[in-house]
């Protein structure tokens, strides 16, 4: 399970992306993935899962 930082969610389009707290990495997170509904600058708890264009996060809660 990571930890990280919502930088950026648009709920009308149900995207936006996590920033990792270990690595500083940005994963794309779609609103299939999410557990929780989130907000910007939430702190959240995520899986990452292959997905077309790289890692997505997966099974985002609330930290």
């Amino acid at each position: 399970m990571n930890k990280g930082t919502v930088k950026f969610f648009n709920n009308s389009k149900g995207f936006g992306f996590i920033k990792d707290s270990d690595s500083t990495k940005e994963y794309y997170v779609h609103a299939d993935g999410l557990k929780e509904d989130i907000s910007d600058n939430d702190e959240v708890t995520f899986d990452l899962e292959e997905g077309k264009k790289g890692l997505n996060a997966v099974n985002v809660k609330l930290a």
